[in-house]
């Protein structure tokens, strides 16, 4: 059998498949496919939000890279489209939820100035981005330093959410949606090589859904639900690259493994 040829960056950070079907061309403007180095993603015009994100953790993103801290517009949106700011979230209550985590792309600095591109933020409670979000990820990237590399997509859907000052259903003069749920999925794996072909019946899938609010509880292992039931929720095909019958089991349960 011939060796499998590299995975492009592009092509790691999408592996599990594409949920929405989301393309590349102008007029799916609400379902805009972004391929990055370091993560990829549906955009929607309309929301001012990505739909979800996908990105894979592992010990090459790592590094020691400071924090950038430069929010910007993305310029890789079609000429036309409303581009959302560094300021465009000020006042609201809402913090800029990453998708794909700063600490996630440390391996340099170009790699984590990606990551604060406004295509990637969310409107986000305080308390659920600083707290029960954090320790998501915080857990994640512990996965990784114990030898686990883990693919991850996150998205959010619904309109309205409550941050500091309140609730609200949109921002930015209406120009960005408010989500009310906002989701994770993690296939975690040893480390390795020809990572989907890796996946089985016993692979760890753990899968969240928080509610955008200041009042969710730090404990995001209180939030674990089905694959298939934010599939039910957001009418995305996840795990879509893998077999039939390995999807329907592996999205099909709960996880209980550790939170931390």
């Amino acid at each position: 059998m011939a060796p499998q040829q590299p995975l492009t960056l592009e092509e790691e950070q999408l592996l599990l498949g594409n949920p929405s079907e989301a393309t590349t061309s102008e007029s799916n403007y609400n379902n805009f496919l972004m391929l990055k180095p370091q993560y990829t993603l549906s955009y929607s015009r309309d929301r001012g939000t990505p739909n979800w994100v996908s990105w894979h953790v592992s010990r090459e993103w790592m590094g020691n890279a400071a924090r950038q801290d430069n929010f910007r517009s993305d310029p890789k949106l079609p000429e036309g489209w409303y581009r959302v700011t560094a300021s465009s979230y000020s006042g609201s209550g809402f913090d800029r939820g990453h998708n794909t985590p700063s600490a996630d792309r440390t391996s340099s600095e170009e790699d984590n100035s990606a990551t604060f591109l406004m295509t990637n933020m969310i409107p986000q409670a305080p308390k659920n981005n600083q707290e029960a979000w954090a320790n998501l990820e915080d857990y994640t990237r512990d996965l990784v330093q114990d030898g686990m590399e883990v693919y991850v997509v996150m998205g959010s859907y619904g309109e309205g959410g409550t941050g500091s000052n309140g609730s609200a259903r949109t921002i930015d003069q209406g120009r960005v949606t408010v989500p009310s749920r906002i989701w994770k999925v993690l296939v975690v794996l040893q480390q390795g090589d020809d990572d989907l072909q890796r996946i089985t019946f016993d692979t760890r899938v753990i899968a969240v859904d928080v509610p955008n609010t200041n009042t969710v509880r730090s404990d995001w292992g209180s939030y674990r639900t089905t694959v298939d039931a934010i599939e039910s929720a957001t009418g995305y095909d996840l795990l879509s690259a893998l077999p039939a019958q390995l999807q329907q089991v592996l999205e099909g349960r709960t996880d209980t493994g550790p939170v931390k």
